[in-house]
């Protein structure tokens, strides 16, 4: 793990602000590597792509409203008990904070209506590939969901992002968009988190007002 750095972020000047874009980003095997057990530990325990911290510091200075979304299985499932996750998202978010990246939501989905455990065998709009976690960011954050974009490693956020009219990028980390739970190609696939990022800095159709 890397130590923490503070980096200083500026405001923009009222009135100058540019539409809310949302870049939706999967948790697991998008920005994090997969666990080799399929659980989660202590988040000193966890590795992230290779560069995306740099790479997301500069995407929320060019003014896109960062998401983190997945759903948490584990926790669910009870496999993860509840304290655990909620030490980990905590740990998680101060970790890229220290870096400059600030998280407007962290879009956790601990139900399942099927496998879930106790008070989280239940149906969520939030639990992907449903699309509630989109129509919310555009409720309570006004962001523009065509102007949108989500990252991930399965069909799961790609066919929910699909389904709310954002536009898609696959990666080829993690599940490498071959879990095959849907028949559904995102727009573009990439390597990794990393390089989706850099469309962003580099390239004139996703770096759209």
């Amino acid at each position: 793990m890397r130590q923490s750095r503070s980096r200083r972020s500026f405001a923009p000047i009222p009135g100058t602000e540019a539409p809310a874009r949302g870049l939706f980003i999967d948790r697991w095997g998008t920005l994090l590597e997969m666990p080799s057990n399929g659980v989660f530990e202590r988040f000193d325990k966890v590795r992230f792509v290779p560069g995306a911290i740099d790479a997301l510091f500069r995407t929320c200075q060019a003014g896109w409203r960062v998401y983190l979304i997945g759903n948490e299985d584990g926790v669910a499932r009870g496999t993860v008990r509840d304290e655990a996750w909620f030490e980990f998202e905590h740990a998680l978010l101060e970790h890229l904070r220290g870096f400059g990246v600030s998280i407007a939501r962290n879009y956790a989905c601990l139900e399942d209506p099927h496998g879930g455990s106790g008070a989280h065998r239940k149906c969520s709009v939030f639990r992907l590939p449903d699309t509630g976690i989109f129509f919310h960011a555009q409720q309570c954050d006004g962001v523009q969901l065509r102007k949108s974009f989500v990252i991930g490693d399965s069909s799961l956020e790609i066919a929910a992002g699909t389904r709310s009219g954002l536009r898609t990028i696959g990666v080829r980390t993690g599940d490498a968009c071959r879990d095959g739970a849907l028949k559904v190609e995102p727009e573009v696939e990439v390597a990794s988190l990393t390089e989706a990022l850099e469309l962003f800095q580099h390239s004139e159709s996703f770096a759209r007002p």
